[in-house]
């Protein structure tokens, strides 16, 4: 059912250009499951596609989606999903065979201030701008 309501009225949520849904999903899968968050943003971009046409995708199980949006999303998920110890399995994995070794680990904000902050941080600014600003889908040139 949640879904549905995303799918009809996801398009009421002002996200309508590809780094717009690459900051939103990145920021949810830095503390989340990347999964559900791709599932709530990928109907989210459902809901912007209303016919097939140009930089459209089909769907298999029917429907369209602008190609620009899936690629942000997918982007986001995975690539913003390291932000965090949380946010990705591995990440949480490493840090805690790293302790049981008795490797001293940065705790979870030191992590995130002193390493994705200015690192991958920079790295994802630097993605939006090279490949993901630019017009909303579908607007015309």
């Amino acid at each position: 059912m949640p879904i549905h309501v995303l799918n009809q009225r996801g398009a009421e949520l002002g996200l309508t250009k590809p780094w717009h849904f690459f900051w939103a999903t990145g920021s949810l899968s830095s503390v989340l499951d990347n999964a559900p968050t791709y599932v709530v943003f990928f109907e989210t971009a459902q809901a912007l596609t209303h016919a097939e046409g140009a930089g459209t995708l089909a769907l298999v199980g029917g429907g369209h989606i602008f190609e620009s949006l899936l690629v942000a999303i997918s982007l986001g998920a995975v690539f913003l999903g390291a932000m965090t110890y949380i946010g990705n399995g591995p990440n949480f994995m490493v840090k805690a065979i790293a302790e049981q070794s008795g490797v001293e680990m940065p705790s979870f904000f030191g992590y995130v201030l002193r390493y994705s902050l200015p690192i991958l941080g920079t790295l994802f600014l630097i993605i939006t701008f090279l490949f993901l600003l630019g017009p909303a889908p579908g607007a015309g040139p």
